[in-house]
């Protein structure tokens, strides 16, 4: 690799639906090209890309893997991506580092979910694609119906790629050219090689999508589908521009894609590990970096010294003395670099684009199960963090819980299970608690009164207080209107220190008060007995005798969620989110889809992830966060008073 000119150079990304053969499609093309001596076997364990052990478990690409091989004189990457919905941030990210795309077909599944997330990610991404239909030795496949249904769905000019070229494709490339096109109307000679280099063009610009037929399983069309690699994708030289910003002027400009400009590339991939370490993967745009020596992390303005650079070949590592234009590359044990920064030439220095990813949707809370565990868990869900950027960890600080969140049940299932077998730290899952609210409705008085005498010095305070609703969102107020001394000034703190402290724990359940604003209009003290304690509980008094006067309801978060569906499954959604006790608030197009915007309580909202792919077959989407809180309706609120009355607040 290290002497490979970047115009022989390619990285493609391996997209598609789950199940539909990525992994042993590259399995078969390493073997095709020569890079190893035997096809290993999903059902083996054996495969170079799937070499986890959670991978090998489950039989299903969980991570992206990178791999390379050497074809007519070319070198080519690969990063065969997860198919599963749950862990689409690795097809996100991977489509950052690479020049094309292969975008992969089940002949026997034909466009599915996966087919059209992945097609849709490539177009927004603008990457230039070629299209491989696999397992077309299965029985009762019709290769010319999925390529129909690619031309009505994808683009009428999704074209099969024979040699020689077909009258039908000569034209589609003519018309891709206008100076080929004039020469086609002429009726005048078109050789082969220009209608190649045409075609080149016309993949890269996104005008024609070349299709190969085969079977990974049995060897068929993998030469093909090499050659069109190497023939119609784009070096790094000359794929579509990159842009990048001036982090001190935040102007964008074009980064000159060679190996004698300054040096730039981006971080796509972290993995962190046990065993190796934290091993950084990163795509390098231009320019030149060479082992033992270092470059600047511009996302966070750090300097870091790198040691030995590799290539990657699954879970294999070789050593190299250098990465160049186009290289993916990586290196082990940085300190201060994480997936999306970018690495830049300290003198001139650039930032790409942060990655989008999608908010997680999917939370379970999260117990260790021992001590040892307990002090364990923290800097193990840090390194899942860092490595997966779709996986999140919070602290409620309300119901006390260690909340995960991530885009699907297998996703959570398969953090869980790594903690386990990666870091040795056992937990216990389960639904969040709700972090619901108290507050009241009307306003009350009430007096407080704490006397205590037992020989020596007494307790004694009292006060008189008015309870009140306020706006939704003000938390608390505390008003003081003690006149003519009625209350010493040194005690007024103590007064509603016992009231916040007595909000803690709500007076119907466990929940916290809130909303409420609290004059202290009255009161008497006694000049011995009198102090910052018996106050503090004069207040509470108070405060519970006066909250229980004011009616006091539940409140409940409600979230703001935004559902994205096809247009067929629209009279669907609307009546689950009625029985969830949602409001739908409007309901807008976008591109083929419609968004339906609707405000939900997050009770109804847990296990809405695996609901909704379950009501539009994969095909449906939300995102959500939170909007306020509302008042529970009577019945339910019965039910959580139940649940969570108060005393066992108390008890705790």
């Amino acid at each position: 690799m290290d002497n490979v000119k970047p115009e022989a150079k390619r990285s493609v990304v391996f997209v598609s639906h789950a199940q539909a053969g990525k992994t042993f499609l590259c399995e078969a093309l390493l073997f095709a090209a020569g890079a190893t001596s035997r096809k290993g076997k999903i059902i083996e364990g054996n495969t170079v890309s799937d070499y986890n052990a959670d991978e090998i478990d489950r039989k299903n690409s969980i991570n992206s893997s990178i791999l390379n091989l050497n074809w007519k004189n070319h070198f080519i990457q690969i990063v065969d991506t997860p198919g599963y919905a749950d862990f689409i941030a690795d097809m996100i990210s991977s489509v950052r580092a690479v020049d094309g795309a292969v975008i992969l077909i089940d002949a026997s599944g034909g466009i599915e979910v996966g087919t059209e997330r992945a097609w849709d990610l490539l177009e927004e991404a603008g990457l230039p694609r070629l299209i491989f239909i696999n397992k077309t030795d299965k029985e009762n496949v019709s290769v010319e119906a999925i390529i129909k249904e690619l031309q009505e769905r994808f683009s009428k000019n999704a074209c099969v790629i024979k040699t020689p070229f077909s009258a039908e494709l000569t034209e589609t490339i003519a018309e891709s050219d206008d100076a080929l096109l004039e020469k086609y109307l002429e009726g005048k000679e078109m050789k082969e090689e220009e209608l190649k280099k045409s075609l080149k063009s016309a993949v890269v610009e996104g005008k024609i999508y070349p299709i190969f037929v085969g079977s990974a399983f049995a060897d068929k069309g993998l030469k093909e589908l090499l050659d069109g690699i190497v023939d119609y994708l784009p070096s790094p030289l000359d794929r579509r521009p990159v842009f990048a910003s001036d982090p001190n002027t935040q102007e964008k400009k074009q980064i000159k894609l060679t190996e004698d400009a300054p040096f730039s590339a981006f971080v796509f991939k972290s993995v962190s590990d046990p065993f190796v370490g934290q091993l950084t993967v990163l795509r390098i745009f231009s320019g030149k970096l060479a082992s033992n020596t270092g470059f600047l992390n511009a996302s966070r303005t750090a300097k870091e010294r790198i040691g030995q650079l590799m290539i990657l070949q699954g879970k294999e590592q070789r050593a190299i003395q250098a990465g160049f234009c186009g290289d993916i590359v990586a290196v082990a044990k940085l300190k201060e670099t994480f997936l999306g920064d970018t690495l830049s030439d300290e003198k001139q220095q650039v930032v790409f684009d942060p990655i989008v990813f999608p908010e997680p949707v999917f939370s379970s809370s999260v117990k260790p199960k021992t001590r040892q565990d307990e002090e364990k868990i923290s800097e193990a869900l840090a390194k899942l963090c860092a490595s997966d950027p779709t996986f999140k960890v919070s602290r409620d600080t309300q119901t006390k819980e260690t909340v995960i969140s991530g885009m699907g049940d297998q996703h959570i299932d398969v953090m869980v299970k790594r903690l386990k077998e990666r870091y040795n730290v056992a937990v216990e899952i389960g639904t969040p608690k709700i972090p619901y609210k108290e507050t009241v409705k009307k306003l009350a008085k009430a007096q407080g009164k704490h006397k205590k005498q037992s020989g020596g010095r007494g307790q004694y305070g009292d006060v008189w207080i008015e309870l009140a609703p306020i706006e939704r969102g003000k938390a608390f107020e505390f008003v003081d209107k003690i006149v003519g001394g009625a209350i010493p000034r040194n005690f007024i703190p103590s007064v509603e220190k016992g009231i916040r402290n007595a909000m803690v724990g709500g007076v119907i359940t466990s929940f916290p008060m809130v909303d409420i604003r609290v004059t202290l209009y009255d009161g008497s003290y006694h000049d011995v007995d009198s102090s910052d304690i018996a106050f503090q509980i004069a207040g509470a008094l108070a405060f519970r005798k006066a909250a229980m006067d004011a009616v006091p309801i539940i409140l409940e978060p409600i979230m703001d969620v935004e559902i994205t569906v096809p247009e067929e499954y629209m009279g669907t959604i609307p009546s689950d989110l009625n029985s969830r006790r949602g409001r739908v608030m409007g309901v807008e197009a976008r591109s083929k889809n419609q968004t339906i915007k609707a405000q939900v309580p997050l009770v109804e909202m847990f296990r809405y992830a695996t609901d909704l792919r379950s009501m539009t077959g994969g095909r449906g989407s939300y995102t959500m966060r939170f909007s306020h809180y509302e008042e529970v309706p009577q019945k339910i609120a019965q039910s959580i008073v139940a649940q969570y009355p108060r005393h066992k607040v108390e008890e705790e």
